[in-house]
């Protein structure tokens, strides 16, 4: 899989989470910057607290940790399939 594929999956799933419950396409800004951090980043707790940094700058409101640990291991998954794939 190419990065490219591997950052349109990663878009799906973020878009699919929605932690505020505002609408999908409320999130693009905060979608970019996870997707980059997740290309610099391989450890789930590491990714999950930048997810919820992201998240909190944005809107000001505390997101359980435990919500971006479940987000980051799919996002690392997507990212692991990406690398066994030539």
């Amino acid at each position: 899989m190419r990065t490219i594929e591997m950052n349109k999956k990663a878009i799906a799933l973020l878009e699919q989470w929605d932690p505020f419950d505002v609408g999908a396409k409320a999130y693009e800004l905060e979608i970019v910057d996870v997707v980059s951090e997740l290309h610099r980043l391989d450890h789930p707790t590491d990714l999950a607290k930048r997810i919820r940094e992201i998240y909190e700058h944005s809107y000001e409101i505390w997101i359980p940790i435990e919500n971006c640990v479940q987000i980051s291991y799919k996002l690392l998954a997507i990212k692991y399939e990406a690398k066994c794939i030539v």
